[in-house]
């Protein structure tokens, strides 16, 4: 029992030194670690939903991308793959240079302002991804000792519905999309709304689970789509 108990003292000491991470979602295959003795169950559950809410944010990502091929090309980068791969794949925090360090809802109006010169894909994306780390504590794995405040991951999940809506309707001032999403005619394209909507499933289940963990009661909001504004995260 001395043993065991070392070992999970060792752990909680590992993950506690670890700095808080928003790079990519780590990898669901690890295997035993001893840091991972300092994880509960529910800490494992927020893993899961952090890293499939990550492959959805890429597979969105490389879909905008290939539907507004100029976007990527603004930057020079050889592919929509390539321009997936160049955000997703550094450890920057989630501050870019280019936004002058923006993230979330201020990230996501540069993107759909008409006058924005830049990567607007680069930018509503990581205004997408930043809000989700912010309400997760800006990490990527999680312990004993950390707390995800499920009102802020409820609020997340509402946010990214206004976000989605408001890609569907900034235009610019002929009247064109700022940015081609979801389409809808002799070929009907919804595959970005499943997105959007296996994004806002994954946050508010997890938002359930730690509201049970804790005993907490989630302040639920309703907006109508027209007039909704970011929530506080």
């Amino acid at each position: 029992m001395r043993h065991v108990a070392l070992m999970l003292l060792t752990g909680a000491l590992l993950a506690g030194c670890a700095a808080p991470g928003s790079g990519p979602a780590p990898r669901l295959d690890r295997g035993f670690s001893l840091a991972g003795l300092a994880k509960s169950d529910i800490d494992k559950v927020a893993e899961v939903h952090h890293y499939h809410l990550f492959q959805s944010l890429r597979r969105l990502t490389l879909k905008l991308y290939r539907r507004n091929p100029a976007e990527w090309r603004k930057r020079g980068v050889d592919s929509a793959e390539a321009a997936v791969a160049d955000l997703f794949d550094r450890d920057h925090r989630w501050r870019l240079e280019a936004l002058n360090y923006r993230r979330g809802a201020e990230a996501i109006q540069i993107a759909l302002t008409p006058d924005y010169p830049g990567d607007r894909v680069r930018a509503f994306v990581t205004g997408m991804v930043s809000m989700v780390q912010k309400a997760l504590g800006d990490r990527a794995e999680f312990y004993l000792l950390d707390e995800v405040d499920p009102q802020r991951v409820y609020n997340a999940a509402r946010n990214i519905e206004v976000a989605a809506w408001k890609l569907g309707q900034a235009r610019d001032e002929h009247g064109q999309l700022l940015l081609l999403s979801n389409e809808m005619g002799p070929v009907t394209n919804l595959s970005f709304e499943r997105e959007f909507g296996r994004q806002i499933a994954l946050l508010d289940a997890l938002a359930d689970v730690l509201a049970e963990r804790e005993g907490r009661t989630i302040t639920r909001v309703i907006q109508n789509a027209a007039t909704a504004v970011f929530l506080p995260l």
